[in-house]
């Protein structure tokens, strides 16, 4: 055999290997995100509250009790995440929102919220839907429209 066949069945072999390792950890981090939104859904209560201000802080930014920003792991520290600051009752709190529904949260209105902890799920209007942001369209979508 040359040297260049051999060459390419050691990377061939490298890349199987590393498809595996990659397959079984995938499934892994799947089974464990799983158990993660069983106890999100478990712990959830609905609240009633009014939203003050909303923005993507960085997490030592964001207000968070010291603890919160203890666990949290190295790495996730700097990254910005989506706050939302509410009237809770009588009590203002920091809470983290979704990614997901952070931009559909409506500024200085009532809202009935799903929460889990310091983490909001879902929000839903009091009086009414909520408004769904539009999306900006693309550049080329922009020029097709012309």
């Amino acid at each position: 055999m040359s040297k260049v066949t051999i060459i390419l069945l050691v990377i061939l072999i490298v890349l199987i290997v590393a498809c595996v390792v990659l397959y079984f950890l995938g499934k892994k981090a799947e089974k464990r995100q799983a158990e993660q939104q069983e106890q999100l859904a478990a712990a959830a209560q609905t609240v009633s509250m009014l939203i003050i201000d909303k923005a993507k802080l960085r997490l030592k930014d964001a207000g968070f009790p010291p603890i919160v920003v203890e666990n949290t792991p190295k790495y996730l520290r700097r990254s910005k995440v989506p706050v939302v600051k509410a009237k809770v009752g009588p009590k203002m709190m920091v809470l983290m929102c979704d990614a997901e529904i952070f931009p559909m949260v409506p500024i200085k209105k009532e809202v009935k919220a799903t929460i889990s902890g310091i983490y909001i799920t879902a929000v839903r209007g009091i009086r009414g839907p909520l408004e769904t942001p539009q999306k900006k369209k693309g550049f080329f979508a922009r020029l097709r429209g012309k």
